[in-house]
């Protein structure tokens, strides 16, 4: 394919594209009313639409969230209580006390790492089209259109199958809140046959979805409220099952220092590796805020804090949330034998001896699962959308629409939720499904979040300079450490969480991924190698943009 022509359409001496990008602020500003509050004295709103102009995109979405709005939202992406609810049996079988607690610390510093590199890349190229666009930018001629398909495409199945496990770890977690009421000592008043399953997951899924189509506008306050009512909840089960503790707590070196991987069947060194999904998937959502790069007022500078603090934030409270609930831990075994695969509510259950209680308690993680939900589907179809903008997905003029009156990308909301209805399907062949949806989304956005980092550490981290965000030396060393990250993560978590293996309670995340993997690079050479031409600019004009923006503003 030949290269793109220099980019004249969009270069900042351009005055054309100066008077034209004026006329579209107006229009912009008049259309979304927004206040002299919301851009700044200097136009902050108008800098950052500057920069997405010379990155080749029209201003479509509203900037209406704040630094303090980000950061809330990657909280709710994460939603770490809820994360490490639906996904503790893996630690448990894993290893038990010493793998829930370790290993979540471990994974957090790690993952930690993954932010820092993250964004520093994104304060130089801050767009919703995210790790792709940034992969694109940053690599070598030779080979950009390839590898920024697979990383595009590794991207947004990633969101796709996060926010379907998400949706459908929600519906397995509400299953268990429903039996801690007994008919009879360890018998649930809920059967949950699969065609129940499958319609709980389908009005979770559409529920999140209406959420986010038609209360758009209201999604910064929902995030916001969701912080509060995250803590209040988590502050009201710690204390219950500390203070009431009805079985007897465990001793500090139980909780620190007890490890059995006998439950898992693997060597101890891999069952302990094995175990750290919990922590992976809880964590796995740290790139996805960047695609709402568009929709905030100043990314360059606003998402990179964002990612960094809520991955700090998050490591401590899920210290605060797992330790308790470790020291009011029933037995190990029984735990892990659970049919449900979900232990925190039998936890709980076990330190209250009630079930009103335990169900009261449990509560808000359920309200906490919903705003995840809606968090991630709409972090989705914005990954989406701006993919499908840059011609990558078929059909791509329908799903890269923004919808005039919702302002959201409804068309490509729209496919993502058939998607994820359709792969839920795959329960009635496999109760271990979830086991699938979760490792798929890991394995996918580690490998998307990889493809920048590589390139930009590959090319000497020249363009990273220009950000506003640069780590220096420290930048460097976290890109190795989660490159290595990387590379252990995608094989891992294909692994099966327990052996010997049986069909239906195998790991299909590999056969998934594999498919996956063979599916994007056919579908390359068959289609996109004569369609896709990648971001409509060059990274100079980029760059040029970009210190332009950053003299703005440095003069507010």
């Amino acid at each position: 394919m030949a290269d793109h022509p220099p980019n004249q359409a969009y270069g900042l001496q351009s005055d054309a594209f100066h008077a034209e990008s004026d006329v579209h602020r107006r229009s912009v500003g008049k259309e979304r009313k927004l206040s002299a509050k919301d851009v700044g004295d200097d136009g902050g709103v108008n800098a950052a639409d500057d920069l997405l102009a010379a990155m080749g995109y029209k201003a479509e979405m509203v900037r209406s969230r704040s630094t303090l709005q980000v950061a809330f939202m990657s909280f709710v992406l994460a939603s770490i209580p809820y994360g490490l609810s639906t996904t503790f049996y893996y630690p448990l079988a894993g290893g038990g006390p010493a793998n829930i607690i370790w290993g979540w610390l471990a994974v957090s510093l790690i993952v930690i790492c993954v932010a820092i590199s993250l964004g520093e890349i994104t304060s130089v190229f801050p767009t919703s089209g995210g790790v792709y666009y940034q992969t694109f930018m940053l690599a070598p001629k030779s080979y950009r259109l390839i590898i920024s398909w697979i990383c595009g495409w590794s991207f947004v199945v990633g969101n796709i199958t996060i926010t379907l496990a998400v949706n459908f770890g929600t519906t397995l977690f509400l299953a268990a809140c429903i039996n801690v009421f007994e008919s009879e000592p360890g018998v649930g008043i809920f059967a949950g046959e699969p065609y129940q399953i499958f319609l709980m997951f389908v009005g979770i899924t559409l529920l999140c979805n209406a959420v986010c189509s038609l209360a758009n506008k209201w999604l910064p306050f929902l995030d916001t409220f969701a912080i509060f009512w995250t803590f209040a909840g988590v502050i009201c089960i710690i204390v219950c099952v500390l203070a009431i503790a009805k079985n007897g707590r465990h001793d500090a070196s139980y909780v620190f220092g007890e490890f059995d991987p006998s439950n898992s069947g693997w060597p101890a060194g891999w069952s302990f590796c094995v175990g750290l999904l919990q922590a992976a998937y809880a964590t796995s959502s740290t790139g996805m805020i960047i695609s709402m790069c568009e929709e905030v007022q100043e990314p360059a500078t606003q998402v990179p804090k964002a990612m960094v603090g809520t991955l700090i934030l998050n490591t401590i409270a899920g210290l605060v949330f797992l330790i308790p609930l470790v020291f009011v831990m029933p037995d190990q075994a029984t735990l892990v034998a659970l049919a449900s695969a979900q232990p925190v509510p039998p936890i709980i259950k076990s330190a209250v001896g009630s079930s009103g209680g335990t169900f009261a308690l449990l509560v808000p993680l359920l309200v906490l699962a919903l705003f995840c939900g809606i968090g991630c589907t709409t972090a989705t179809s914005r990954c989406t959308w701006a993919f499908a903008r840059d011609g990558a997905i078929p059909g791509s003029k329908w799903w890269s629409q923004i919808h005039p009156k919702m302002d959201v990308p409804f068309n490509a909301m729209m496919m993502t939720m058939g998607v994820e209805l359709i792969l839920g399907l795959i329960y009635f062949g496999s109760s271990a499904a979830f086991n699938a949806f979760s490792g798929v989304g890991v394995i996918c956005l580690t490998l998307s979040y990889a493809c920048p980092i590589a390139v930009s550490l590959l090319g000497g981290r020249k363009h990273v300079k220009e950000g506003s965000f640069n780590m220096g030396v420290f930048g460097t060393f976290c890109n190795v450490v989660a490159l290595c990250w990387s590379a252990l993560a995608i094989p891992l978590f294909c692994m099966p969480t327990t052996i010997p293996v049986v069909p239906e309670y195998m790991n299909y995340a590999s056969v998934v991924f594999f498919a996956f993997f063979v599916v994007a690079t056919a579908w390359y050479f068959i289609w996109g190698k004569k369609h896709y031409e990648g971001p409509p600019t060059h990274e100079d004009a980029v760059l040029e943009a970009r210190r332009a923006s950053m003299v703005s503003v440095d003069a507010k």
